[in-house]
């Protein structure tokens, strides 16, 4: 069994490397990649990932700029069975993505979904404003395409690389690319594997994600999808 960890990053040079040498550290003779995609930092990203020379690791510029846009680049790098998203601030334990490889080694599932907010999930520090609309929102989501999960906005998810690529369209250009990746999956009927995972707020470095600025690209995405569901299922 195979994967590919995809770490987006703009102006991440206070963290990168210590992620990067986190996940090597813990898969060591496991048989994975790390994708790097560069999201048209200013800083020093690129060139600290680049001065690594570790033949696991690979680095690329996005073409475009907007997370959305280097999550579709990642995905088209890609060379393993499976793949997972791991944001570069490693908010999401590492533990958790050495589960994924894990369970990816059985083979019965099409992805595996992690949640925060069930039995043995974690969050901490999660600033409260942020945590409420999450909890509303993905509570609004879980009825509107009845399906029991809880954590759709959570970027931290495993997809079998055949089934993601089989997806006809991504569109998000930010942060909504994390709720149309796990909605059109479903949609599309893949088998999912639902654990706990653990997340902490990051210590350094400054967030990306400005809620007053995403809702409506979140709203979009929720409608899309939706009408997706009625294209494929009429």
């Amino acid at each position: 069994m195979s994967m590919s960890i995809i770490i987006p990053a703009r102006n991440e040079s206070q963290v990168i490397l210590n992620t990067i040498k986190k996940i090597i550290n813990k898969f060591k003779k496991l048989n994975y990649e790390i994708i790097v995609i560069n999201d048209f930092s200013t800083d020093d990203t690129f060139n600290k990932v680049k001065r690594l020379k570790n033949p696991k690791v690979k680095i690329y510029n996005n073409i475009n700029p907007g997370l959305g846009n280097a999550i579709r680049l990642g995905i088209k790098k890609v060379k393993k069975k499976y793949l997972t998203i791991f944001m570069s601030d490693s908010a999401d334990d590492i533990q958790n993505l050495i589960e994924y490889y894990k369970l990816s080694l059985i083979n019965s599932y099409d992805g595996i979904f992690g949640s925060r907010f069930i039995k043995g999930g974690v969050t901490k520090n999660y600033p409260k404003k942020k945590l409420f609309l999450n909890r509303v929102a993905n509570y609004f989501i879980k009825i509107l395409f009845m399906y029991n999960y809880n954590d759709f906005t959570n970027a931290f998810k495993c997809y079998k690389t055949k089934k993601i690529k089989r997806i006809p369209k991504l569109e998000s250009e930010s942060f909504n690319i994390f709720l149309e990746l796990p909605l059109k999956f479903i949609i599309l009927k893949n088998k999912m594997k639902i654990i706990p995972t653990q997340w902490k707020e990051r210590k350094k470095g400054k967030t990306k994600f400005i809620i007053k600025e995403l809702h409506s690209h979140y709203l979009k995405t929720l409608i899309d999808c939706f009408f997706y569901k009625l294209s494929i299922y009429k």
